[in-house]
């Protein structure tokens, strides 16, 4: 249970679609209920949509909820929590969303925690969510951690010779993935002058929906224009697949300037392409980019990730960071070995479920 299609094109909406996929190819029979409402809000619509939905299951039934959707509504969870097998998919936990006033923030939390105590267990992405679970009420032994998989990629062309140095950001433009503090960041770099710049000229190019946060949006193409780099930052919004891949042949460097990843598929799409990888510390980050084709800086910092960013316009240290990053790639588990973990998973619950 999604809120809205499962189509969107965000990382946890791709990993539920892949996940799907891959079952349906290893003999389950999934369905996909599209919920209607307001999400995480959990207003009156979505309440009505999930206990339809719900209400709609026979006895036993294997459930997954996604935890966008899970997270604001306890009620009509614990209403058919009896009767039903209720898994959480927590991508990550909704309170840690960036941008919440205090009172919004406890209130996700209590409700997540709520919601969650309804639920036989959780499947989260990366080591790191699971203790944030656990920390909301969760018996570790309840919990599994299933990563996500990782398609292989050409390697990057990058520019043509002599041209810019091409920095790429692909992430919705949301208060969490921090798309302000790399403009800082890029508003550094064009303060420096050429001999500190090694001579290198760079553009960034950032693909990602510009409509799930639109007052932030505004905000940071303000930022752009603000800092005169409406010449050297574009915001392209949402693209297709085609000219995602197109986006990444051409990059030079990959930045991510997130304050909280529950995982970060995007980096390890990335590390496939053989880019070199500039992003922060927040969440699990350090855990799925590895120290040799990445430089992690601390979330919110731009002067820290303006001398990242920096440091690879230096064309030795990116080539040497890009070779770290083919290698890595060639580490990365496909889509069928992370279904077959989540396989794994549900398939632990099931078993539980028949203990009880």
């Amino acid at each position: 249970m999604i809120p809205g299609a499962l189509a969107q094109r965000t990382g946890g909406y791709r990993y539920d679609a892949r996940m799907v996929e891959g079952l349906r190819a290893r003999g389950w029979s999934v369905r996909v209920h599209e919920l209607e409402g307001a999400f995480p809000e959990g207003d009156a619509a979505a309440h009505r949509a999930m206990d339809g939905a719900l209400s709609g299951l026979p006895d036993g039934s294997l459930v997954l909820l996604d935890g966008l959707a899970m997270g604001a509504l306890p009620e009509p969870i614990a209403a058919h929590a009896g009767r039903l097998r209720l898994v959480s998919l927590v991508h990550h936990p909704l309170h840690l969303e960036t941008g919440l006033s205090d009172e919004e923030r406890a209130r996700l939390r209590a409700r997540e925690v709520e919601a969650l105590g309804h639920c036989r267990g959780a499947v989260v992405t990366s080591a790191l969510t699971a203790e944030q679970v656990a920390e909301l009420g969760m018996p570790p032994a309840r919990i599994r951690v299933a990563p996500p998989g990782t398609d292989p990629a050409p390697a990057a062309q990058g520019p043509a010779s002599g041209a810019e140095v091409e920095f790429l950001c692909v992430a919705s433009v949301v208060p969490r993935k921090g798309h302000d503090v790399l403009v800082e960041a890029l508003a550094e770099l064009r303060g420096l002058s050429s001999d500190l710049l090694e001579g290198a000229r760079w553009r960034c190019r950032c693909v990602g929906s510009l409509r799930r946060s639109p007052g932030f949006s505004e905000r940071v193409r303000g930022l752009i224009e603000a800092h005169g780099l409406s010449d050297r930052v574009e915001l392209t919004g949402e693209c297709s697949d085609e000219e995602l891949r197109a986006h990444y042949d051409r990059a030079s460097v990959f930045v991510l300037a997130s304050h909280h990843e529950g995982f970060g598929m995007v980096l390890t799409e990335a590390l496939a392409h053989g880019l070199p990888v500039v992003a922060t510390t927040g969440g699990a980050i350090p855990d799925t980019v590895p120290e040799g084709p990445g430089l992690l800086v601390p979330p919110g910092d731009a002067p820290a990730l303006a001398r990242a960013l920096r440091s690879l316009l230096s064309p030795e240290l990116r080539e040497r960071a890009a070779a770290e990053a083919r290698s890595a790639a060639r580490t990365l588990p496909d889509w069928d070995r992370a279904t077959e973990t989540f396989e794994r998973a549900l398939r632990a619950f099931t078993v539980e479920a028949k203990r009880t």
